[in-house]
Formats: structure tokens, sequence, C-alpha cells
């Protein structure tokens, strides 16, 4: 969606190989389909600061895992809009799809919307697929039976790359936190492992998002707490732009910059010799096996310029997949007249996809699998284009998220 703020333009059918694609205009007129024909609406950031690591690449791994499924029977059409990381966009946007035929809602990164959209696919006994929102409170105070949590969340990165930190000396912390859902909660669950570690936070300053670009302010206060460990509670082009913003500074020659939430894209952007030495914790990576690499492979022709995909991506991948073979396993008919009914098979059907493996959804709707900690390599280890990362440790399936007892999910029987 671009253009007329919450305005839904034409639509367009994929069965194994065109994208559908909305642009501004008046809403689509949409007649709900019937039979076996599934209707996915990738709802992501196609215009902000998360559309390198989300975007185009989302949708185009939603059109990969469709086409995947193309010889089950099934017909699947997708849609996709820009939510300008706006919760009232992303909810008009989600009701009007709903109304009009939508089955489930894929990918949707910024955490403040999807708290928004998860809501609305309960009200409406819809499917939210989410892979790029990160808040822990969607498999904890807000979970619902309508959601899928698929990627990754804030406890994750936060135990992934905080408590490795703390332990390794990193004993005191300064964040630089984006002021919405998202960045709270990364803040609040690393935090958490710091303490646990014997560490403290020293200090944090919140920015508005999405509309800061100068944070050289933020990290002069970074610089004045003397912390050992700048936190960057954010992502994105807001994390590389600090980053780059942290080195011209100076700030990386006395504290350790992590980036909490930090993927190969924004590596790619910011090129080796800037972020060389960094940390991040992520659920997949083109070149972790060979499964993986096949799956890079295959999808890489729809991928703009050909990119290798990044972690959301692949994970709209992995959840609308998984999705997929649960309608399939239980008919299109009553997948789509029953989103709890929907869900509920996709946690009873183990996960298995070439992005991530093996694995399996709670009863929260937390997607469990490893998590690995990696670390971006120099310029002289790299092979080539695309080739950053290095594994420096992992963390078992589960043990790398919270604990079910742990969250306050409601659907949870103690």
């Amino acid at each position: 969606m671009t253009g007329e703020r919450g305005s839904i333009g034409r639509r367009g059918l994929l069965t194994a190989g065109g994208l559908a694609s909305l642009g501004a205009g008046a809403p689509a007129r949409a007649q709900a389909p019937g039979g076996n024909t599934v209707r996915l609406g990738v709802l992501t950031d196609m215009s902000g600061p998360y559309r390198d690591p989300t975007g185009p690449g989302s949708a185009a791994c939603t059109q990969q895992a469709a086409a995947e499924m193309a010889n089950r029977g099934l017909t699947v059409e997708i849609l996709q809009a820009d939510h300008q990381n706006k919760p009232d966009v992303g909810a008009n946007i989600a009701r009007q799809w709903y109304d009009q035929g939508v089955d489930a809602i894929v990918d949707v990164p910024t955490s403040s919307v999807a708290l928004a959209i998860n809501g609305i696919a309960r009200e409406k006994n819809k499917v939210f697929l989410n892979s790029g929102a990160a808040t822990s409170d969607l498999t904890g105070p807000a979970c619902s039976p309508n959601t899928i949590h698929f990627t990754y969340d804030t406890y994750m990165l936060a135990k992934g790359t905080g408590a490795a930190l703390a332990k390794a000396g990193g004993d005191t912390w300064f964040f630089i936190t984006a002021d919405y859902a998202f960045g709270h909660a990364l803040q609040r669950d690393t935090s958490r492992f710091v303490e646990a570690a014997g560490g403290k936070v020293l200090g944090a300053a919140r920015y508005p998002f999405p509309a800061t670009t100068d944070f050289s302010a933020f990290l002069l206060q970074a610089q004045s707490s003397r912390a050992k460990v700048l936190g960057l509670a954010n992502a994105g082009t807001d994390a590389a732009t600090c980053i780059k913003q942290a080195r011209e500074f100076g700030l990386t020659r006395n504290m350790k910059v992590a980036g909490l939430l930090l993927s190969f894209m924004e590596v790619h952007s910011l090129g080796l010799p800037t972020a060389q030495g960094l940390v991040l914790t992520e659920p997949f990576y083109w070149d972790l096996n060979h499964r993986t690499r096949a799956f890079a492979e295959r999808v890489r022709p729809r991928m703009s310029g050909q990119a290798m995909p990044a972690q959301v991506q692949a994970g709209c991948y992995g959840v609308a997949l998984h999705y997929l073979k649960a309608v399939a396993d239980m008919g299109a008919a009553q997948a789509k007249a029953d989103g709890r009914a929907a869900v509920a098979r996709m946690k009873a059907m183990p996960t298995d996809d070439d992005a991530f493996g093996q694995g399996r959804i709670r009863e929260d709707g937390r997607k469990i699998q490893p998590t690995y900690l990696f670390e971006v390599k120099k310029p002289e280890e790299s092979r080539g284009q695309w080739d950053y990362l290095k594994v420096v440790a992992t963390t078992p399936a589960e043990e790398a998220f919270r604990p079910l007892a742990e969250g306050g999910c409601p659907l949870v029987r103690s």
C-alpha cells in the first residue's frame, strides 16, 4: 500500500507464479473465494526502516511457499501492503482484508502494529502468521489462539546476545531504544539477562520511531555513561545508522556495540569493514547448512537484486508453508471457516522446512527452534558477497525461548 493512507488498491492472483501487488487507489472489491482458494495478505514495511530485512523479500518468500504447495491442490492468492509502521494504518488494512476474504495475514514487522493485528485476527476468527514482530508479549499476556509467533522474539534475542555479552565481561550497559512496544520489550528482556548475570544497566535513551535519523545526541549520552556495552534496542536501518555513527564518533574504541535485533541485511548495508566483530543472534542464516543453502537458491530469483533472504523473510516462507500444509491436511473449507482450528492444526503438526529444519509450535503459539550466536567476519575472512557470518555458539531449541510457564499466556494450562 502506497499513497493514500489506509487505502487498498488493485489485487492479483498467485498460483505458482505471479505475485499480487497493492498500489494506491480505491479499495479492491474482492469476493470471498470459495473452494480451495486460500488468500494470504503480506502486511509489512515497504517504505520505512524495516523494508530491507522484511518488505518485498517477505512477499517473495511467501510466494515461494505458495509455489511449493501448488501440487497439493491449493490455489493461493497473495496480497501485499505497506503498514507504514503505524498501528492505525495496519489495523485498517487488516480489517478490510479479513472482511474481503483474506484468510491469514503474514509478517507484520513493528510490534505495535502486530499487537493490533493480533486482536483483530482473534475478533474475526482469522489467522495471524507473525514473522517480523519481536515482542514476546505475543506469546505472553497477549497470546491468542489465532496467532503463530514464528521467527524470533525479544526474549530469545536478549538471551542469545545480551546474556552472552554479559557473561563475557560486558557487565555495564547503556541502551538506545526505539520508543514503541518492540524497543521497550527488547530493553526490558535484555536488562533482565544482564542483571541476572551480575551486570548493571547504567541508563537508556529512547528516540522517536520511525522519525529519527540522527542519533548523535543519544550516542553522546551513551558515551558519557562509561558503560562497557551499548545495547541497541532497535532494528533495520535505525540499527545500521546507530552502528555507523557510533564508529564515526569513536565509541567503539571503548564500548562494545550489541545490535540486539541485527540481521545480516544490515551487515550487508554497512559493509564488513564497518560491521566486522559485531555479534547477533538469529535462528536462520542462508549459509548455515545444506538445507538453508538450497532454500536460498530457490528463492533468490524472486528476490530484489537476487539478494539472499534474511531471517524475517525466511520466517514468512516457513510459517506460510506450515499454514498451507495444515490447510491441505484439514481441508481448505474447514481451515477458511475457522481460524482457531487452523492454528490448532498447525500446533498439532511438527514443522519442517528447508529454512529452519524440524521444530514445533507450543500451545502459546511460539515456534521452537535452535538459535545461533553469530559474529560478523573480518573482510579477509569472507569468500565473497553475502558471506558475512560465522557461528560462535548454538542454543538448543528447548533452551532458546522463554519457558512456557513463565510467559503468562492465558492459553497455557498450569
